[in-house]
């Protein structure tokens, strides 16, 4: 039987390395798009590589609107539902705390619910984020450490994790959290401080830009790549069992060792066009 997996966030940098994993094993992908007053011409150039696939449908809609999603999941019937759309950034959550939470929160408990009244074998996944361990510090951290968020943005994550493990044991269905921590590509938001660096080190060697000024340099992380972390989502709605899973490299690096990597490359290779 033909799969079909429904991932809201499609053109999103993980919704874009997901569906591309997805096409790559032969399912059918149903993509969420929300229409925007302002449409950006770019919003879907993360997966416009993929667009002309026969196999990939793209579906108008919002995780915010309970009947949308419901139509949705009724005409595909989708095996697989992969919830990766959300309010990402931390800062701008603090700037716009209800519509994070309405996002981050309600879409979760919309699809949810979706899933128990249209077809509760469907297979979920909530991308969590290691942000919901916010100030508590004890490393390494896993599935069992204590959660405690410091942003609007982790409240919310937290309030969906919470949701997914009740919807789970209270109503049998198969629903997972991915806690993933901090994964990047040349498909990440150019807000984000990885990008910001990438961005500014290619625009001071084009003459376009003199500085690039960044906050706690010492501030650490643990970077991996989205292309690898969308794998292990899948992977978490194969398992014959649901729970939930830290996903990380293990390594953490300060934002001044990307910054010394970002601008020693660029040093070298600016030479090597010498």
């Amino acid at each position: 039987m033909e799969k079909v997996a429904f991932i809201t966030g499609i053109n999103g940098q993980d919704g874009s390395y997901l569906a591309e994993h997805l096409l790559e094993k032969n399912y059918t992908v149903v993509g969420l798009e929300r229409r925007t007053v302002c449409e950006s011409a770019d919003k879907m150039k993360n997966i416009s590589h993929i667009n002309g696939s026969e196999r990939l449908v793209i579906e108008q809609g919002d995780v915010t609107d309970l009947s949308s999603l419901q139509r949705i999941v009724d005409e595909y019937r989708p095996q697989e539902i992969y919830n990766l759309a959300a309010q990402s950034h931390v800062g701008v959550s603090f700037r716009t705390p209800l519509s994070t939470t309405e996002i981050n929160l309600n879409g979760c408990l919309n699809l949810l619910e979706t899933i128990r009244l249209v077809d509760p074998k469907i297979k979920f996944y909530q991308a969590s984020t290691s942000e919901m361990f916010g100030d508590n510090i004890k490393c390494p951290q896993n599935e069992n450490t204590y959660f405690s968020p410091v942003s609007p943005y982790a409240c919310a994550k937290l309030a969906s994790h919470h949701l997914v493990g009740t919807y789970r044991k209270s109503y049998g269905i198969f629903a997972c959290s991915g806690i993933l921590f901090n994964h990047e590509s040349p498909r990440r938001g150019e807000n984000f401080v990885t990008r910001k660096i990438t961005k500014a080190a290619a625009r001071i060697k084009m003459g376009l830009q003199d500085e690039l000024r960044l906050g706690n340099l010492e501030a650490q992380r643990d970077w991996g790549f989205a292309g690898d972390y969308v794998r292990a989502m899948h992977m978490m709605l194969q398992h014959s069992e649901a729970d939930d899973y830290v996903v990380a490299t293990g390594e953490t690096n300060s934002v001044q060792d990307f910054l010394q990597y970002v601008f020693d490359f660029r040093l070298k290779h600016y030479q090597n066009w010498l």
